[in-house]
């Protein structure tokens, strides 16, 4: 099981997700694109920077994901930044709504990466860090990296 998770190619990241939130639980949606822009995911060419996810009706869009034109795709491909529909099943949107309603929920997208044949999103159930939570958090990854060094040199020897 653990070697299936490594074949998935990723497509994007979203570094900041980690930064501003912790993240409560992770959760992989499908995602419903045109044939352009899947060539498009192929190639790497998606960002997720500005990037956040809404309920409405209880169906599931992401917002600002950015999908480069496909160059070969001329008049097939579709707005870069049009709202795309993830595809979850409805106890999952019911219960992530019922959470997200909570005070200081929210869902992001994490990564986009490719399961088989099928484009993925891995969306998380988030609360928002502040502003010393983000300077500890930058701290502890100082201090990691630091003792790293540390032991690497120390084993040169």
């Amino acid at each position: 099981m653990a070697d299936k998770k490594q074949e998935r190619p990723l497509v994007a990241n979203n570094k900041k997700a980690f930064h501003d939130y912790f993240i409560e639980e992770k959760i992989e949606a499908g995602i419903s694109l045109s044939g352009t822009e899947v060539k498009s995911l192929r190639q790497g060419k998606c960002s997720l920077k500005e990037a956040f996810i809404r309920i409405e009706n209880n169906e599931m869009f992401i917002y600002g994901m950015h999908i480069s034109p496909y160059e070969q795709g001329n008049i097939f491909n579709k707005d870069p930044l049009r709202t795309r529909k993830l595809l979850l099943h409805k106890k999952q949107i019911l219960k992530l709504a019922g959470q997200v309603s909570q005070k200081g929920y929210t869902i992001v997208p994490l990564k986009v990466y490719f399961s088989g044949s099928h484009a993925k999103v891995e969306i998380g159930l988030a609360k928002g860090k502040k502003l010393y939570d983000k300077r500890e958090t930058m701290a502890k990854k100082d201090a990691k990296r630091s003792m790293d060094r540390a032991m690497k040199e120390h084993l040169k020897r």
